[in-house]
């Protein structure tokens, strides 16, 4: 098996995030997009070179395999790249773009195998008292289902926000944690889904 070059490489560390971490197999343009490539059929000659030497197969369904010790190394790693995927509001709700604007390494103590991940940076003071500030950082572990005392994103109308999550008889109360008394409470019935469970804050230096 050939050594791999810093592009393979680079792609290789793409392709077991996506695959370990993130659970699919990502395509070609996938692949064309995170090298920075505008021709799919560059990406596709990485991809086959990766494959030639061994690094990366396909199983029956065609989807892309690691070579065994490529996935064990990976469970010594110390971080995983988790994307950030837009802003969220901790105030009014305030539209997530669904857009990766870059891949983040974050500790797999944080980041575990198993769940799915994605950063989103909070806006406003509504959930200070419960440690996240305006321009943190909020690691969220993707999940549709959340308990009282969660600390949620929810996604109300298309539009996303960090909350408290309580379940009363007949509805759900979104709290704010905050120092500012002008943020209220969100009673809903419905049309709304809790996009994941709040893991960890993590503040960013201006």
């Amino acid at each position: 098996m050939g050594k791999a070059t810093e592009r393979e490489l680079q792609a290789l560390r793409f392709l077991r995030n996506c695959i370990v971490h993130e659970g699919y197999s990502p395509s070609v343009r996938d692949l064309a997009r995170e090298l920075g490539y505008k021709s799919p059929r560059t990406a596709f000659l990485v991809l086959e070179s990766l494959m030639e030497n061994g690094w990366v197969t396909r199983n029956g369904s065609g989807d892309l395999q690691l070579r065994k010790d490529v996935s064990e190394r990976e469970d010594h790693a110390r971080t995983v790249d988790v994307p950030l995927v837009g802003n969220v509001a901790c105030g009014t709700p305030l539209l997530a773009e669904e857009n990766v604007e870059a891949r983040i390494p974050v500790s797999k103590s944080l980041a575990r195998a198993g769940g799915r991940y994605f950063l989103l940076r909070a806006v406003g003071d509504s959930m200070n008292r419960a440690g996240i500030e305006d321009g943190d950082l909020v690691l969220v572990r993707q999940q549709s289902h959340a308990e009282n005392g969660d600390k949620v994103v929810a996604l109300i109308d298309d539009e996303a926000t960090v909350k408290e999550f309580r379940r009363e008889r007949h509805a759900v109360v979104l709290l704010p944690r905050s120092s500012n008394k002008a943020h209220k409470p969100i009673i809903l019935t419905e049309n709304f889904l809790v996009q994941g469970i709040v893991v960890a804050a993590i503040p960013i230096p201006q």
